[in-house]
């Protein structure tokens, strides 16, 4: 077979001596020993996956037994339940306001909201394009009386052509004002009804840190008669609204624009306060958490006389015209000191000018507070009222002296300049400072006689 040449499959180059013979045989293959096989060692994971596959059998099974038997048991008249309350609420109650009981916040709410009112203000301006142009705003108040009157905040209704009162009942009025004060912040309005139910005010003085307070108000305009609480964050915060300073209990209730206006409430359900500003930002920051009310005590006796009179007739007066003492002022006018209240005028015959007081003095005392601004003078006078008598510590040609001022009573109509310093219930004077307490002079007569013509002469009354 090897020697057939026609076999390609096992053709092969040798001479036909080297091929193999037709009698040639292979020599027997030597016998193979069959090797034990060695046991293989199964895997760890082939041994936990079939422990878990076990195990996660054994669960199935157990948790279709369990479910079996829960479908079998509410088959057989078992049944599912949620698990309600069945506890028994307590009517909130209604309690007099009498100073001595104390009450929840719930409770103080449901015996004052009544009280509160919901005030909206129409006004209308002329635009620099001569069209009438109508603007609404809204704010809170409360009922202090029962035949009507209600105490508010005065921008609330400051430039308003028209004022309404909305009660917690939902009836509406029209309302009157009958006067009020800006310095202060409060005003006093009038509505034709009558068995109103009025509130009770309490002793701001006897507020203390961390004192439970709620506001009750109207806040954005349109969330009426809503409550906030909080407590009492501290006493006696001097603060500075629009130039005007304020005297403010600090609380960190929430107060939002719309509850101005509004009563502070302590937990006795006494008006403590007139909720009247909230600094919504400081430095470029927003600011949570900070509200403030007028100190109920500090008004009261104004509201009093702002009801009989239409006006605060006890407020202190100077009759003069001022403005804060600068650097640039005492290097112009050649003056010794940069800090204190500068007279522009003096109204003849006024408090000031019965006092001695002139042109070019500079106020740095009132008593013994400290006076270098006009928010400080500002801030000293609210401390007295018309007859009261103080020492005044004046800066004038190089040196101290005091002068006994007692003062007078406001006048029945002022105004206050929108440019310049803050004022206090007085006409703007010269170089943008608007009035103290007083009508102002002549502005230019008053500095070309002062440093032109007769030196330290008083400027003409208005």
């Amino acid at each position: 077979m090897y020697n057939d040449e026609e076999n390609l499959y096992h053709y092969n180059y040798r001479s036909g001596s080297e091929r193999p013979q037709d009698g040639y045989s292979p020599l027997p293959a030597e016998p193979v020993v069959p090797q034990p096989e060695m046991p293989k060692k199964k895997s760890f994971f082939k041994k936990t996956g079939t422990k878990a596959a076990a195990l996660a059998l054994s669960c199935a099974l157990l948790g279709g037994a369990c479910g079996a038997g829960v479908v079998l048991a509410a088959r057989s008249g078992g049944s599912t339940s949620i698990a309600v309350s069945n506890r028994e609420t307590t009517a909130v109650s209604v309690k007099k306001v009498d100073g001595k009981t104390a009450m929840t916040m719930s409770e103080v709410y449901a015996s004052t909201v009544n009280s509160v009112v919901s005030i909206n203000t129409a006004s209308t301006t002329t635009n620099v394009f001569g069209q009438s142009v109508e603007s609404a705003s809204a704010g809170s108040g409360f009922i202090i009386t029962t035949d009507g009157y209600i105490v508010t905040n005065y921008h609330v209704i400051s430039g308003a052509s028209s004022v309404k009162v909305t009660l917690y009942s939902g009836d509406t009025y029209d309302a009157t004002l009958v006067g009020g004060d800006e310095d202060y912040d409060i005003a006093v309005l009038k509505i034709n009804a009558a068995d109103l139910p009025a509130v009770t005010l309490g002793d701001s003085s006897a507020v203390n840190v961390g004192d439970s307070v709620a506001a009750i108000g109207n806040p954005l305009g349109e969330l009426t008669f809503s409550m906030s609480e909080g407590i009492v964050s501290s006493n006696n915060r001097a603060i500075n609204v629009d130039g005007t300073p304020f005297n403010m209990i600090q609380v960190n209730a929430s107060i939002n624009p719309g509850n101005s206006g509004g009563p502070l409430m302590n937990s006795y359900g006494e008006v403590v306060g007139i909720v009247s500003a909230k600094y919504s930002s400081y430095a470029n920051t927003t600011v949570e958490g900070l509200g403030f009310a007028i100190p109920i005590n500090d008004v009261s006796a104004m509201i009093k006389d702002i009801m009989e009179n239409g006006q605060v007739t006890t407020k202190p007066y100077l009759g003069i015209t001022a403005g804060t003492m600068t650097s640039q002022m005492a290097a112009q006018y050649k003056i010794d000191i940069t800090q204190g209240v500068f007279v522009y005028s003096v109204e003849s015959g006024g408090a000031g000018d019965k006092a001695g007081l002139k042109l070019g003095d500079v106020i740095t005392k009132v008593n013994d507070t400290e006076i270098t601004s006009m928010e400080d003078l500002s801030a000293a006078k609210k401390n007295y009222s018309s007859g009261d008598t103080v020492t005044l510590t004046i800066y004038r040609s190089g040196s101290y002296t005091t002068v006994q001022l007692t003062f007078g009573t406001a006048p029945a109509t002022t105004t206050t300049s929108s440019s310049g310093n803050s004022g206090n219930n007085g006409s703007s004077g010269n170089s943008g400072s608007s009035g103290n307490n007083g009508s102002s002079g002549n502005g230019y007569n008053d500095y070309y006689n002062y440093f032109f013509g007769s030196n330290g002469s008083s400027g003409s009354g208005n």
